[in-house]
């Protein structure tokens, strides 16, 4: 039996993808570990979950401070290569996702005699807020040139294929970031009022303070808010003293769920102006469909051909209030009828496309080729 070591610079608390994969493999009859980075040293250093071991490597940091996290990173990449040495006899495969821990994932395999499958979640060298233009070409580079090194890639998208030109990859698999959700749940109260619900990364960029200017036109409908990110006190500044707007923080996968399932629509209008954005295929465009929910996406994003093409939500141009406006007022305006009817279609997309069924076959088929 292959024993599988997961990696990831965040302390899968939670991490959706990471958690399916890993719980995929484990149903696959596989010993499934994984390593995250607590950059608040709060959580336990291990801890069980349903697919295995989490274990965490306590470091503080902060995130989206740019260089100024340049130290901490560092630190990270010496605990983690120490790691890889001191457990070596207890994995055969490296699960790495994203370049932060690819590379030395990479680097020691090399010395330890392991296999190496790069899972790329978000192009790295594009997700680089702050940070010289000059250096996120180099990781750019050297980016490209690992992922045609590694023993297999995955993506999250079909789109990223062209982010990711120039990389020639062994063997490249898609895997859409679906949620494993079986059934849809039960309608919400008929509005009003119009809930909204959002969580995940808590930055500027992904139209947050766009949705809160509106709730400030419309205070008879409320939002939902959880998650962390760089941007938290910004964007809780901003919501200070509206009391339509409940922040939840850090919520579970499962409480994640809850707060979509108990929405009337969900949002993702992410900047296209990041390149990341343009290829963006996100957890919260498959929940929504999974969940029957109608999203509010960006125009020019990777998200928005999907929700246009299959019918699934709303296509707005990124910072525009009055578009953001009439997409929610046609939601609010929905019959009971018309919201029943929208729920069916998008969980039948959902289930004839993009489940995560046809996800986890396509795991299973590619971990094969280390038995």
């Amino acid at each position: 039996m292959k024993r599988i070591l997961f990696l990831r610079s965040n302390p899968i608390d939670p991490d959706p993808r990471v958690e399916k994969e890993a719980m995929a493999l484990a149903e696959a009859g596989y010993e499934v570990r994984v390593l995250g980075w607590d950059r608040t040293a709060n959580l336990p250093r291990v801890e069980v979950k349903p697919f295995g071991l989490v274990e965490r490597i306590p470091l503080r940091a902060r995130f989206g401070s740019g260089l100024g996290n340049l130290p901490a990173l560092l630190r990270f990449q010496v605990a983690l290569a120490s790691y890889l040495v001191r457990q070596r006899r207890s994995y055969d495969v490296i699960h790495a996702c994203d370049f932060d821990t690819a590379l030395t994932a990479f680097l020691l395999s090399r010395l330890l005699g392991k296999r190496v499958v790069y899972d790329v979640f978000d192009f790295y060298a594009e997700m680089l807020r702050k940070t010289p233009a000059w250096l996120r070409e180099v990781v750019r580079f050297v980016d490209l040139r690992l992922m045609g090194r590694v023993d297999a890639l995955i993506i999250a998208d079909d789109a990223r294929k062209e982010q990711i030109r120039g990389a020639r990859p062994k063997r490249l698999v898609v895997i859409y970031n679906s949620p494993d959700i079986p059934s849809l749940p039960p309608l919400p109260e008929d509005p009003p009022p119009l809930r909204i619900a959002y969580v995940g990364l808590l930055q500027v960029e992904r139209g947050i303070l766009e949705v809160l200017k509106v709730l400030k036109r419309h205070p008879e409908w409320e939002l939902d808010l959880a998650g962390f990110g760089g941007d938290e006190a910004l964007i809780l500044e901003k919501a200070k003293g509206m009391p339509n707007v409940r922040f939840h923080g850090r919520v579970s996968y499962e409480k994640a769920l809850e707060l979509m399932a108990g929405a009337h629509v969900l949002f993702a209008t992410y900047d296209p102006a990041i390149p990341n954005h343009r290829y963006s295929s996100a957890n919260k465009l498959f929940e929504a469909m999974a969940l029957g929910k109608p999203i509010l996406v960006a125009r020019g994003t990777g998200m928005d051909r999907i929700v246009e093409r299959k019918k699934t939500g709303f296509v707005v141009n990124y910072g525009n209030l009055d578009e953001l406006e009439r997409a929610l007022e046609e939601v609010f305006s929905w019959t009971r009828e018309k919201r029943e009817e929208f729920s069916r279609h998008s969980r039948q997309v959902y289930e004839s496309e993009f489940s995560w069924s046809a996800g986890r076959r396509r795991l299973w088929e590619l971990y094969k080729i280390f038995d």
